[in-house]
């Protein structure tokens, strides 16, 4: 398997399918690169080079104990931009990977980087404060904590459900997907899993979104049940300068996986790289 190692010692595992200009997925929690798949087979065969790499913690990743932290996750994905030397290359963040990307730029800026996907991303902040009405209360991550603690092969079922939006009138999610969801999410290190709730949930990173100066694209559904889109993609849009706002009306979390929004996303997504 294609690896390379980051400073502190730990193995990151990623894919690299096809030759051109390079297009680097980042996942989102708790799943691992495989959950790209059907975007690096379209972008590979599209004539790009398509990257997706496995976060620390995740998927066949190493576990270390430590390091399951945004600036730790901005800095492999840096290692991996500079190991393949990715240039003018495309970002694209679903979930915790937007905020990954989003980390990425404000700790590295875009001297690699020409254009970046934010899709269903946490950015700005997830977290209800004083200053940020819109996000979710403390205990709701709470919650999540104690579900990975306890069985959280069951929990990780459930989440499926919202993830996907199986759970609203007319879902065209499929039982397959739900059950992949449910694999790769077991291929996390505990560890990894529970110290990422806090990094996706508490981690404010509107001074990382100011430094974007590279055409962005960012695409919400308005049924996200996971990342609210008045607390993320709404605000987000304001913050990054010159950014592109996509609704998708009824889309899930998980929208690049199911029916015709997935269909939708691969058009938006093939337009971008190719304007």
């Amino acid at each position: 398997m294609p690896t390379l190692t980051t400073a502190d010692g730990t193995e990151i595992f990623y894919k690299d399918w096809g030759t051109g200009r390079p297009v680097v997925f980042s996942h989102g929690w708790p799943l691992n690169a495989d959950a790209w798949d059907d975007q690096l087979h379209l972008v590979a065969s599209r004539g790009f080079r398509a990257v997706a790499h496995d976060r620390r913690g995740h998927g066949r990743s190493g576990q270390p104990w430590q390091g399951n932290d945004m600036d730790t996750y901005a800095d492999d994905l840096a290692r991996l931009m500079d190991t393949l030397d990715l240039r003018e290359a495309v970002l694209v963040g679903h979930s915790t990977g937007g905020g990954e990307v989003a980390r990425y730029i404000g700790r590295h800026g875009t001297g690699r980087v020409a254009k970046v996907v934010l899709l269903g991303a946490v950015p700005p902040l997830m977290l209800r404060t004083e200053a940020n009405p819109e996000g979710l209360p403390l205990g709701i991550f709470d919650g999540i904590r104690a579900g990975v603690a306890g069985d959280r092969s069951q929990f990780y079922k459930d989440l499926s459900e919202t993830f996907y939006g199986a759970n609203r009138h007319g879902s065209a999610v499929s039982q397959g997907v739900r059950e992949a969801f449910w694999l790769w999410s077991m291929q996390v290190g505990l560890k990894a899993s529970y110290d990422c709730v806090r990094q996706f949930s508490e981690t404010d990173f509107t001074e990382d979104l100011q430094r974007f100066d590279v055409p962005t694209l960012i695409i919400h559904g308005d049924d996200d049940q996971i990342v609210p889109f008045v607390a993320s993609a709404q605000k987000s849009a304001k913050l990054v300068k010159d950014a592109t706002l996509k609704v998708y009306p009824g889309a899930p979390h998980g929208l690049f996986a199911v029916g015709s929004y997935k269909d939708d996303f691969h058009a938006d997504l093939l337009a971008f790289l190719d304007g």
